[in-house]
């Protein structure tokens, strides 16, 4: 990712010099978003939070410690085209299988600064059928740099956290996606009982992000483009729902939002929200970390460590909600240059490791990242309208009596 624009000085050891910018536009109407109508989320209560953390470790998966973990399985340098690359794909694409997801892979060739180079995107979606997807995307490879010891770069924040983070999500919604299923199979539930009922959740790992050279429009973001395109030009397969129910959209028409993470996994992130059509869904983020807070999820009883914690996210002003667009260059843009609705949670300042050696594992806050992946399961939950099945023998974890006075409004 890049930031046009303003140069907030940062110098790279594996370059001479490169940019580190951020700009706001503050001409509403910088963007034309196909704007999704605002709905309220549904709010899960305390006992489906406890239900929902108790669904899995929200930790297991994120532990560099464990060889076995889905970081570390991905925390090797995977820079397009290399084996490395291949290993990490594979991997996740068979941790989605095995939780059930239906997996494409869509590889393709583009011209690079080195020669012609192929790329392939992973995309998971629950229901192939469904007539509206929620994407939430990462990139799955690391930045390539030519020689030693800089082609060593791991890329711990960027993005092989995040997409940890979303292979943690793919395994604690498919028993509750499942069981949605099987209660409209039933009769029991109709789609139409939520706004969200036929939505489905689709997870796309990016090949390509990183820029070879110098980031240019070229140079970066080789999957996301890639894609836009693809789908802004194919239509649904025949029995998918859309061509049904209503008159042919193209693929990229049939998404309500496109949810990107990237630079998570570091201690004190600072995430703010990019687009005022978008700023609701924000907002669901501040909410489910707000409770999870308060309720005293991000303690950790077993450690006998209380946390005092402060928000993840920058409060937004009046100003910003209906007016301030922000822009990093990053896979979201080709997407919202064709009107898709973008949430773009991405740490910003930087991580000071950005685009170097040590953006490894010393980088990685496992209370952090373990924050991330129970908030991202709650909002999610809340988003699509699951319901949470309770089990039994749980204990609520020890509030901290944090009154969410520092948090965003």
């Amino acid at each position: 990712m890049y930031t046009p624009g303003l140069r907030l000085g940062h110098r790279s050891p594996f370059r001479t010099e490169h940019w580190l910018c951020l700009v706001l536009f503050f001409v509403s109407g910088f963007v034309t978003c196909r704007t999704v109508e605002e709905r309220s989320l549904s709010t899960l209560g305390t006992d489906d939070l406890h239900a929902l953390v108790a669904l899995g470790d929200p930790e297991k998966s994120l532990k560099t410690s464990d060889l076995s973990s889905h970081l570390s399985k991905i925390l090797i340098p995977r820079p397009v085209g290399s084996e490395n690359n291949t290993i990490v794909r594979q991997y996740i694409i068979s941790t989605l299988k095995k939780a059930k997801w239906h997996v494409e892979e869509d590889t393709f060739k583009d011209n690079t600064p080195y020669g012609e180079k192929s790329f392939t995107n992973i995309i998971a979606t629950w229901d192939p059928t469904a007539s509206r997807k929620v994407i939430m995307a990462a990139h799955h490879d690391s930045k390539y740099f030519s020689t030693y010891p800089a082609n060593q770069f791991v890329g711990a924040t960027d993005s092989a956290a995040p997409c940890a983070m979303l292979l943690d999500l793919a395994e604690m919604l498919s028993p509750l996606l499942e069981q949605r299923k099987k209660r409209i199979d039933d009769g029991i539930e109709d789609e139409d009982d939520h706004p969200a009922g036929g939505t489905t959740l689709q997870l796309v790992f990016f090949d390509g992000e990183e820029a070879f050279k110098d980031w240019t429009a070229t140079d970066s973001i080789y999957g996301a483009r890639h894609l836009a395109e693809k789908w802004a030009s194919t239509y649904p397969d025949p029995n998918h729902q859309k061509r049904r129910l209503r008159a042919p959209q193209t693929i990229i028409q049939t998404i309500d939002h496109f949810i990107l993470l990237d630079l998570l996994g570091a201690v004190e992130p600072l995430v703010r929200s990019w687009y005022p059509p978008t700023a609701w869904l924000f907002d669901g983020l501040v909410s489910a970390e707000t409770r999870l807070g308060e309720g005293g999820f991000f303690d950790e009883p077993d450690k006998e460590k209380w946390v005092s914690w402060s928000s993840f996210f920058e409060p937004r002003t009046a100003f910003h909600q209906q007016y301030a667009y922000g822009s990093i260059e990053d896979d979201h843009l080709p997407f919202l240059r064709r009107g898709v609705s973008v949430l773009h949670v991405i740490s910003n300042p930087f991580p000071k490791v950005w685009h170097t050696l040590k953006d490894d594992a010393s980088a990685l806050d496992l209370s952090t990242m373990k924050r991330w992946n129970l908030i991202f399961r709650v909002f999610m939950v809340e988003y699509l309208g699951l319901k949470v099945e309770k089990a039994s023998g749980q204990q609520a974890p020890r509030s901290t009596g944090h009154d969410g006075s520092d948090l965003p409004s």
